[in-house]
């Protein structure tokens, strides 16, 4: 098999796991990754250098993956979004599935289990550019079928939250 295909996503090269403190630094980070380490340490309960040698020891074992700017999709003239569930024969983390990283187009490409092999995030400028997004989808070998799903509205879209939950909170149900 491709390594491309293989590697789909780095796996952590943690040598010990994240504590209290690593997941308060991560949160500041989450929220504003451009303050500095001893903003983040304000937060955290840490001294600047301390809050550096945890951010660089996260870098390192692949905890932290990278720093990106997030970007308002309709404000780049990308405002429609669609999740595609793409059947297709075989495996979906082959070599002709990981061809789709090369489209802009698609954000998030997830190999999943149930009556699809592969989710995509796809993020256009309008339903006829997802239209030709899908034609070219098509052109891959073993590719049998799309379901589409567009969204209309985004109530919450954030990156990955580094707080651990215990359990469940309870949401109050209205009376019947």
């Amino acid at each position: 098999m491709n390594r491309e295909a293989e590697d789909v996503q780095p796996k952590l090269r943690s040598s010990r796991p994240l504590d209290d403190f690593d997941r308060r630094i991560l949160s500041a980070l989450t929220r504003d990754a451009r303050q500095t380490y001893a903003q983040v340490g304000q937060s955290a309960g840490l001294s600047a250098p301390a809050v550096h040698d945890r951010v660089k020891r996260m870098k390192e074992s692949g905890a932290i993956a990278g720093t990106s700017a997030m970007i308002n999709g309709p404000a780049v003239g990308k405002p429609f979004l669609a999740f595609i569930h793409v059947d297709a024969e075989g495996w979906g983390k082959s070599q002709r599935m990981m061809k789709l990283k090369a489209f802009p187009e698609v954000e998030e490409m997830h190999s999943v289990a149930g009556d699809t092999c592969v989710i995509l995030k796809v993020r256009t400028e309008s339903a006829l550019a997802l239209e030709h997004f899908l034609s070219q989808l098509y052109v891959l070998p073993g590719v049998k079928g799309t379901k589409s799903f567009v969204v209309l509205s985004t109530y919450l879209e954030r990156p990955v939250q580094p707080e651990v939950t215990g359990s469940w909170p309870e949401i109050p149900l209205p009376p019947e």
